[in-house]
This record gives structure tokens, C-alpha cells and sequence, in this order.
């Protein structure tokens, strides 16, 4: 059963994102066209019209009519064609609110650190459900493992039953819903790819700067300039571009301990512990190693996400502690009553 709702999700998620995507320009060569100041990669189907001169004569030369775009500041979520379930329900609507809030705060930077803070407090219910089962799995870990040293060696089929068994009487006594925290994840990878394209496809925020960063620009192209060369670094570094190491570093500690204090407790042997914990870390080194290709825009995004998700889960975990600790002293008074 779990099988079949978690491929319904995948085959759900797969067709809303084939329903609409980011196209890029392509010059008379078919290759990818990049700002040549930020070296952003342009989208085709941007969403409004860009106002730097550069940018606009990037787009007329390679062909882009850009003349029926609404100005950013006229774009609403009803804006230009018919571009699938995707676009119509995330990208546009997601779009037009950083827009709005980046007209009220002043800052397209500083836009996407608050649209990302308000969209969290919106799902808030959902990823508390999933932080609470992290901290309820901390509390059975001790069960576990006895579980687990009893069940050492004995692989019969009845044997396996009565374990499965046992497990699910000891989440049912720290209220565990293997379940629950499957939601959670399901919001959030279509999320970031709603911002992903919406920050992409919005000339607006990628022309803006936020803190001495471009919005546009990702570490690599400001430390590199898009290819490996060494001699550029040294340059870069010692001219300012020092602070764009500053994005990946961030990203590194606030996954880091994102990661860990929702990795919960895996209820599986040793062996499948340290296979998560690789799995783990694994992936920890796949997104600071991506963070240095994406747009400062992007990676602005996933550290005020991984931030709200510290916060909470500490949050949360004093609140579980208190009320254990309240639990514990009603339970002594009552006994001492007796």
C-alpha cells in the first residue's frame, strides 16, 4: 500500500513538472546563451521584460521576442499564454507574490528570503508533523535496538513477522506514523523547483543584487568564471570575490544540521544505519557541490529554508523535552501520594 502511494505521488510530481519547464536561448550554434556579466543562463519563456540594456540586446540578437512581455511590474499570474498545469498553479502565482514583496521591501534578495520564510509558516502543520516523528523515533531508539539484539540472527519468516509485529507496537507507544513524514518531502522538492524556475525565469531578480551578491551570479562564475581556471581565482579572490565562498559555506552548515536534526532514528539493523548515515552524507556533499553553480538567488533560498528548519526542529525538541520532563514529575507526585 505504501508502495503504490508513494508511486502515485512520483507519477503525480513527474506529470506536473513535464507540464510546464524553463527553456533556454540558444544562439545560431544550439548552444545555451549565459549574461555575460553574471553569466546566468537566459530562459526563453521569461516571464516579464528585463530593463538591463545588456540583457535586452542578448535576447533581440538571438532572435526572443521580448516586446509582448509585460514589465515585471505589470505581471500578474494570469500574464502571457497558457503554459501548463505547472506554470499556471506554481511558477506564475509564485512568481507575481516575490515580485510584490520585493516592490514592498525594496530588495529582490531580501524578497525571497521572506516569500520563503512566509511559505514555511504556511506548511508549517505539515513539516512539524514530520519533525515531531524525528523526535519520536529519538525516544524509541533504545526499544529499537533491544528489538533489533533480539532479533540478531533469526531471519525465519516467522521470526521476521513477529518483529514487524513488536515495531509496530513500540511506534504505536511513542506515536509513530512511518507515514507522516513522507509529506513533508513531497511539498518540498516541488517547491524548490517552483523557485527554481520562478528565479530563473524572472529577469527582475536575477538583474538584482542583494549584500554586495548578484542575484544572478553563483560562486562558480565569480570565482571562476565558469571554467577552471586558476589564474581567474587568484584574481577574483583577491578582488571581492572572496565573499561568494562565503554561499557554499552556508549552505554546507545549515544542511548540515538540517540534516541532523531531522535524520531521526532509522528503526532498520546497524548495517542500514550506517548505509543511511553514508546516504546522508552523500547527499550533503552532492548540494554543497551544486550550490557552487547555482545563482546566489537559488542558494539565498535554501539557507533561509534550512535555517526555518533548525529553528524548528530545536523548537520542537525543547517542547518534546519539557513535556516528557512535566510527564515525569506528575508521575513521581502521584506516587509520592500514594
Amino acid at each position: 500500500m505504501r508502495k503504490k502511494i508513494g508511486l502515485l505521488l512520483l507519477v503525480g510530481l513527474m506529470t506536473l513538472s513535464l507540464s510546464g519547464c524553463t527553456t533556454y536561448v540558444k544562439d545560431e550554434n544550439g548552444n545555451t546563451v549565459k549574461e555575460a556579466t553574471t553569466g546566468q543562463t537566459l530562459a526563453s519563456n521569461i516571464l516579464c521584460k528585463p530593463t538591463n540594456k545588456d540583457v535586452i540586446k542578448t535576447y533581440e540578437k538571438n532572435d526572443v521576442d521580448i516586446d509582448k512581455l509585460p514589465s515585471c511590474d505589470k505581471f500578474t499570474p494570469a500574464s502571457g499564454e497558457y503554459g501548463g498545469i505547472w506554470e499556471t498553479i506554481f511558477i506564475k502565482p509564485l512568481s507575481w507574490f516575490i515580485i510584490k514583496v520585493g516592490e514592498i521591501l525594496g530588495n529582490y534578495g531580501l524578497a525571497i528570503i521572506v516569500v520563503t520564510l512566509i511559505i514555511r509558516l504556511i506548511i508549517f502543520p505539515i513539516s512539524k508533523k514530520s519533525a515531531l516523528q524525528s523526535e519520536n523515533m529519538k525516544f524509541a531508539q533504545k526499544d529499537l535496538e533491544k528489538l533489533e539484539r533480539k532479533y540478531r540472527g533469526r531471519e525465519s519468516q516467522e521470526d521476521q513477522m513477529m518483529k514487524a509485529q513488536e515495531m509496530m507496537g513500540i511506534y504505536k507507544k511513542y506515536d509513530i506514523n512511518p507515514m507522516s513524514g513522507c509529506l513533508f518531502a513531497f511539498i518540498q522538492m516541488p517547491l524548490f523547483f517552483a523557485f527554481l524556475e520562478s528565479l530563473n525565469r524572472l529577469p527582475i531578480v536575477f538583474e538584482g543584487k542583494f549584500l554586495g551578491f548578484n542575484l544572478g551570479m553563483s560562486p562558480f562564475v565569480r570565482l571562476f568564471g565558469g571554467s577552471f581556471d586558476f589564474s581567474v581565482f587568484l584574481d577574483s579572490f583577491t578582488n571581492g570575490g572572496w565573499i561568494y565562498l562565503l554561499l557554499p559555506i552556508l549552505v554546507a552548515l545549515t544542511t548540515f544540521f538540517s540534516f541532523r536534526l531531522n535524520s531521526g532514528v532509522s528503526s532498520g539493523s546497524e548495517e542500514q544505519q550506517h548505509q543511511m548515515k553514508i546516504m546522508m552524507n552523500v547527499m550533503l556533499v552532492f548540494i554543497v557541490i551544486t550550490s557552487f553553480t547555482m545563482p546566489t538567488s537559488i542558494i539565498l533560498y535554501w539557507i533561509t529554508g534550512s535555517l526555518f528548519t533548525i529553528i524548528q526542529a530545536e523548537v520542537i525538541r525543547r517542547m518534546k523535552e519539557n513535556a516528557r520532563g512535566s510527564e515525569k514529575r506528575i508521575k513521581k507526585q502521584r506516587r509520592s501520594a500514594k
